[in-house]
């Protein structure tokens, strides 16, 4: 699919309340589940989600629409959130998340984007020339990915609990 704005939108817009439906209200037993030691939790997921439409998101659609590829983005910190989720109850982070990204599309919004503009160029500092529809086609996957992340985190809880269903439970793979 190519990208349009406004199919990125339906899926950015409707993020908070996906994850907002995943976890408000669970234990602490689910929201800090991991698969290994070294991934993202699910309340991991909230902070990292935050920390990624303060600094990442809009701030690079602006760099490209004002500076091009004249400079590189900044570097993206993944573990920026930790300060940020610690001690907070996951309702405050997930009301905080959705705040921000109705924040972070009004912005779009206002800037206006036109077809003609999804080609100018940005530069990663690691992955080098980008285009602004490589980068809001990413925002969009990034987010269904962190949502799938949350899934099979809180699947893998029950891995040996399903028993003999296991085979039957891709999502467990």
């Amino acid at each position: 699919m190519h990208l349009q704005i406004d199919n990125a939108i339906e899926v950015l817009a409707q993020t908070p309340a996906v994850v907002n439906a995943l976890l408000r209200g669970k234990s602490a037993a689910w929201l800090n589940s991991r698969k290994t030691p070294e991934s993202f939790s699910p309340i991991d997921v909230i902070g990292h989600l935050i920390i990624a439409d303060q600094t990442d998101w809009i701030p690079r659609v602006r760099m490209i629409l004002d500076l091009q590829d004249a400079t590189p983005f900044e570097p993206f910190d993944r573990f920026a959130f930790q300060p940020l989720i610690a001690g907070k109850p996951v309702e405050d982070l997930l009301d905080e998340f959705a705040e921000l990204r109705r924040l972070s599309l009004q912005a779009l919004s206002d800037l206006g984007i036109e077809e003609r503009q999804l080609a100018l160029p940005g530069l990663h500092p690691d992955l080098g020339p980008v285009t602004l529809s490589h980068l809001l086609a990413t925002w969009v996957v990034h987010d269904l990915g962190h949502i799938a992340q949350i899934v099979k985190t809180m699947s893998s809880e029950y891995r040996e609990a399903v028993g003999p269903w296991r085979p039957y439970l891709s999502i467990l793979d």
